[in-house]
């Protein structure tokens, strides 16, 4: 506690607003005394935390802001980020001071970024006690006594007004890079502060020459030259693929790609929890009755507070957040060497694409900015069923900058480690969403370690004609009418024109990039 200076300003020469009662660096035990003892939650199986984030269950991206700057030269991508204006910021900022004189927060010192030469240190000032745990939990304790690089102020209770504040509805997320000051109010969901770390990293690492990525990643044991990253939305499967035995995990989430390897941006894991099987993810639900896991509005039994699984009432987007280290075989440094597989993971609903395939260069970047996949249920407010998007860099709602720099940076990497490229559907097969099958976890687990470990490479790949990708001849333990998702379809022409339907989407979706991607070769472009 005595090594961190919460007295030092801000870069952006913020101080920490005054409060009736501030509790600074509390630990774990402490943090989950005083989310209990304030009836923020339940205590749980083997002294895990049960809460729930009350209207919102998820992220909330037409409620999130970049405050406008008066640089000639501003480098945000405006067009896809919503702006909110000098005046209406401070207007918000003042009214928070005011609304946190007179009650009770809770401040961590953190620092976002295994590597030491790319590390941001972030102070997390929280209304609520869990809020406080959950950051703790997500990012890494400063280990020096310098300040904070930016301030995040969390405030669920304070409801923005949208005229006053210049924001559309009861919550908001604003963040200032200027004043290096972020504030998150009306929204009781952990997820924002998390992702508001994530959208500064996306704006910092890319100036330092290094690739920020929303992917997970892992490496075999004994071999941290051996990495894989897993890029892709949430719901498609990062946390749960890259958490296997026989593998090392690095994170489940956020990384960045520097030119010497791979680190991992956070220091826990936010997992999916509904329908979580013991069997198939059984690393992810051991998490789940670890002492001050927590465990976001899954439904339970109000006696023995059992977790029900199952539960979908509040919402399919249950989580559960809690430190890498709670599973077992994850990485204590958080770092590896670059990526030797890329991995992109896409959650088609309509179940056209193969459940693997391999990418050229060219190929790999046009799926990154594509950013095909469906946001699952419950992800985002206002989605009820899977519905196909396309997300830039599968991270379209993190991205401050212009996806093409992304792009950039990871064409460089892909090609100075001669990485392999695959695309993997996560997704349906044998038909669109209901009609078709998700593809089984254990398929796709096989399909990757046979990428993994060279036997795809050995068993030869034939290219299919309506999306020009390679997919590969055989792989043990998988169907082979699975390999080829016409095969899987028992009406040929409804595939033809779903197939049809999704490349003309991908072209269409893809014109906006065209001006800033003359080196990817018109063949790749569907």
């Amino acid at each position: 506690l005595m090594s961190h200076n919460f007295s030092r300003p801000v870069s952006g020469g913020i101080e920490l607003p005054a409060s009736k009662i501030c509790h600074i660096g509390a630990n774990i035990p402490k943090l989950m005394e005083w989310a209990l003892k304030r009836g923020e939650g339940r205590l749980g199986s083997g002294g895990a935390l049960l809460v729930k984030t009350g209207k919102f269950t998820g992220r909330s991206p037409k409620n999130k802001f970049i405050v406008e700057t008066d640089q000639t030269d501003d480098p945000i991508w405006r067009d896809a980020n919503q702006s909110m204006s000098h005046e209406n910021f401070e207007t918000l900022w003042q009214d928070i001071s005011a609304y946190l004189a007179g009650r009770e927060i809770f401040v961590q010192d953190l620092v976002a970024g295994a590597d030491p030469n790319c590390q941001v240190h972030i102070r997390v000032a929280t209304e609520f006690a869990w809020h406080s745990l959950f950051i703790r939990h997500l990012l890494r304790d400063a280990k020096c006594d310098r300040g904070a690089d930016y301030l995040i102020i969390d405030c669920p209770n304070f409801i923005p007004e949208p005229k006053r504040h210049g924001c559309n509805s009861e919550s908001v997320v604003a963040i200032n890079f200027e004043r290096h000051l972020v504030i998150i109010a009306g929204t009781g969901y952990a997820g924002e502060i998390k992702k508001s770390v994530f959208t500064i990293m996306n704006r910092i690492l890319p100036e330092q020459g290094v690739m920020s990525m929303h992917c997970s990643a892992n490496h075999s044991q004994g071999d941290s030259d051996d990495t894989a990253i897993f890029f892709g939305l949430s719901g498609t499967g990062k946390t749960t693929l890259s958490s296997v035995s026989g593998r090392v995990l690095i994170g489940d989430d956020e990384h960045g790609w520097s030119s010497q390897g791979i680190f991992n941006i956070e220091g826990g894991c936010y997992a999916k929890t509904f329908n979580l099987d013991p069997e198939a993810e059984p690393e992810i639900y051991g998490t789940t009755s670890k002492f001050s896991t927590i465990i976001e509005n899954m439904g339970f039994d109000s006696e023995t507070c059992e977790i029900d699984f199952s539960d979908s009432s509040i919402t399919e987007n249950t989580r559960c957040a809690y430190p890498i280290d709670a599973i077992p075989h994850s990485s204590a440094s958080g770092m590896a060497g670059p990526a030797k597989h890329v991995f992109m993971l896409t959650c088609d609903a309509f179940g056209v694409l193969p459940p693997i395939a391999r990418l050229t260069a060219d190929q790999a970047i046009y799926h990154f900015l594509s950013g095909f996949t469906a946001k699952v249920a419950g992800t985002e407010q206002g989605i009820s069923d899977p519905t196909p998007v396309f997300s830039a860099c599968f991270g379209h709602p993190f991205l401050p900058l212009h996806p093409k720099i992304y792009g950039d940076l990871l064409r460089k990497r892909i090609e100075e480690n001669q990485s392999k490229c695959w695309l993997v559907n996560t997704g349906w097969s044998g038909g669109g969403y209901g009609v078709g099958q998700r593809m089984p976890i254990g398929f796709t687990r096989a399909l990757l370690a046979a990428a993994l470990n060279g036997r795809l490479d050995q068993a030869g790949f034939t290219r299919e004609d309506v999306f020009g990708l390679q997919i590969p001849i055989a792989a043990t333990g998988v169907p082979h009418h699975l390999l080829l998702p016409k095969r899987s379809w028992q009406d040929q022409l409804a595939y033809d024109h779903s197939a049809g339907r999704v490349k003309s989407l991908f072209a269409e979706n893809f014109r906006q990039f065209e001006p800033f991607v003359e080196d990817i070769h018109p063949s790749t472009r569907l």
